[in-house]
């Protein structure tokens, strides 16, 4: 199978399809539980630290119900329906079961599907583009852990340490080992990506007293820093602003509402980071020969 991997291109985009999308179901999960999980661990140590004796009773008292990335099982929120095996095939399950739960009939949204599918084909397109090698494996890991990212912060407005830090570590143990943008880059890649929004911030701050955005961010840019190298930083920042900026500008006139609206950054930072390790050069290429 590596043999046909290696020398098939079609095979490899095909089978990284195909792979993406059930790790686009199991993506689902992290997206709506990871959230939980964390909140959980923070009142936990909350109620430990302002109840230490309670706390104690019922670690020995005791275990909460089991809250995790595999259990307890899936079921449907209306009617607590267990999502039997078939029920769960990417895509097609969606599509059989005509977007409604086949106990209760409450509509399963459609977002399920469509984020299998934007897991699939984003890793099929790194796929066809940086062709089949460790480092296009470990990039395909990294599109995984942004469409978490991504979703996580438009729902909660939050991005997980395990996955900001996971894809900045990742990058750079690829960039140790085979010296894709070299290591040096790669470790200025970080510290640049992640100051430079440091500094935006407190400039932010201190000039309003508000707070712009929050410290996940900054992890966030300094991971793609690492990916990417601090030469391509500017296409990432330029990328993410201009796309912040529009979509901004236009939910604040549909929504009515003034410019206090929050709106997530990080989408938008893992877009255009994605964006540029696919086509950075290009994208600088034509930015120079646009300017003459």
């Amino acid at each position: 199978m590596i043999d046909l991997l290696i020398n098939s291109p079609a095979y490899f985009i095909g089978f990284t399809f195909i792979i993406s999308l059930m790790i686009g179901s199991f993506l689902n999960v992290v997206i709506y539980r990871l959230p939980i999980m964390m909140k959980r661990s923070w009142e936990a140590e909350i109620e430990a630290y302002q109840h230490p004796e309670e706390a104690q009773s019922h670690g020995a008292g005791g275990e909460s119900d089991t809250f995790n990335l595999v259990k307890p099982d899936s079921t449907c929120p209306k009617c607590g329906h267990k999502i039997r095996a078939w029920e769960n095939i990417p895509v097609i399950s969606w599509l059989a079961l005509r977007a409604k739960c086949s106990s209760c009939k409450t509509p399963i949204s459609a977002r399920y599907p469509a984020i299998e599918l934007l897991t699939a084909v984003l890793s099929a397109l790194a796929a066809w583009q940086l062709g089949f090698s460790p480092i296009t494996l470990a990039f395909i890991l990294g599109t995984w852990m942004l469409v978490a990212m991504t979703f996580i912060d438009i729902d909660e407005m939050l991005l997980p340490d395990s996955l900001t830090l996971s894809l900045l570590w990742l990058g750079l143990l690829v960039t140790a080992i085979y010296n894709t943008a070299g290591l040096q880059d790669a470790v200025f890649g970080a510290i640049a990506g992640y100051m430079s929004l440091f500094t935006v911030y407190w400039a932010f701050k201190l000039l309003t007293g508000k707070e712009g955005m929050g410290f996940g961010d900054f992890k966030l840019l300094a991971a793609i820093g690492v990916w990417v190298g601090w030469q391509h930083l500017p296409i990432v920042i330029l990328l993410s602003s201009v796309v912040g900026a529009i979509v901004g500008i236009t939910l604040m006139f549909i929504q009515k509402k003034d410019a206090q609206l929050a709106i997530p950054f990080g989408p938008y930072l893992a877009a255009a980071g994605y964006l540029t390790v696919l086509y950075g050069d290009t994208i600088a290429d034509w930015y120079l020969s646009t300017l003459g």
